[in-house]
């Protein structure tokens, strides 16, 4: 079996990923700084506004700001370096403290947002003036465009670089700070819009029940955005595989070394942002001998790290036929 320590000298696949993570740190910070400042706007626009839907996008902001705070920790916590214990990194403990970031949207973002419109639906409120409200809005949505296009044009130069459409990128990368990002300043964009449509139409009609559904619908869409980040999180954390197609170019990668016949069985689990571990049966010629293993395992390791970016470990298994030999397994009582 093919064990390498982490591939810290491969120069290829490691300068790819840490191009990556400074630029997602940097899309993280701006993102953090630009809603702490939303937030603090937003709440002063809903108070002299009595807006409920204000108030939610204050909410919304807050929660945009822990959850930068959180992303920010899990880059950092996420990249320490493999020791004794934790022998393959803490790559996933980005995904630990990613899920936290969710569940702060989900419950104080969404929360508030369904308290503020249920209440104002079911007991009104005052109307103040709106002119301030306005000015917010309109602020808070070029700051979070700001924000929102520095998420988009590393999206769209990632997905340049991995040969793949932007959605493409977004619905596969690992790295799930950036998705955040994208995610988050998307749903602030909309909810801007449907804070500044719930206020003009309570204007207009003099019935807080728009501004109470335009909280409500808030509300919605950070539970929506929250549900979609949480899922991919939890799917990363306990070890999600890379796409087929992927996993077809690591197969005949290996397939296509001298003296293998064929590999049987290939598995993949990420283990961080970026980071890859490859375990595969390989069905050697019989003719082989243990050098022409060990020299084609080693090979093996140097291609897939050299031409797959993010490979870390290459575990290799040599296995005769079809590879559907499995040690026994004794399990507890």
């Amino acid at each position: 079996m093919s064990e390498p320590v982490p591939t810290r000298d491969h120069a290829l696949a490691q300068a790819g990923t840490e191009e990556a993570g400074g630029e997602s740190t940097g899309t993280v910070v701006v993102a953090g700084l630009a809603n702490l400042g939303i937030a603090v706007a937003k709440l002063v626009g809903g108070l002299i506004s009595h807006s409920s839907a204000m108030l939610s996008e204050a909410a919304h902001s807050l929660a945009d700001t822990i959850t930068e705070v959180l992303l920010f920790v899990a880059l950092k916590r996420g990249d320490k370096a493999p020791d004794a214990r934790h022998p393959i990194g803490y790559g996933r403990e980005t995904y630990f403290w990613a899920l936290l970031a969710c569940l702060a949207t989900f419950t104080l973002g969404a929360g508030f947002s369904f308290y503020q419109g249920v209440e104002t639906i079911l007991e009104g409120e005052e109307q103040g003036s709106p002119t301030v409200a306005y000015v917010v809005l309109a602020v808070s949505f070029v700051l979070e465009g700001a924000s929102w296009l520095k998420a988009v044009r590393q999206v769209r130069g990632a997905a340049r670089r991995w040969g793949t459409t932007p959605r493409r990128y977004l619905a596969e990368t690992t790295d799930t700070t950036v998705k955040a990002v994208t995610f988050e300043d998307s749903a602030a964009l909309v909810g801007l819009v449907l804070a500044a449509l719930g206020l003009f139409l309570e204007q207009v009609t003099g019935d807080p029940v728009w501004d109470g559904i335009a909280a409500l619908l808030i509300g919605v869409l950070l539970l929506v955005v929250a549900g979609a980040l949480a899922r991919a999180n939890v799917s990363l954390l306990i070890g999600q595989s890379i796409p087929t197609r992927l996993q077809d170019q690591l197969r005949q990668e290996i397939a296509g070394l001298p003296q293998v016949d064929d590999v049987p069985v290939l598995l993949t689990t990420v283990i961080g942002p970026g980071q890859l571990a490859v375990m595969a049966k390989v069905d050697f010629a019989d003719t082989a001998t243990v050098a022409d293993i060990e020299r084609a395992s080693d090979e093996a390791e140097r291609r897939l790290v050299a031409r797959h970016e993010g490979v870390r470990f290459v575990f290799l298994d040599p296995t005769p036929g079809d590879g559907r030999a499995r040690a026994g397994v004794h399990r507890p009582e």
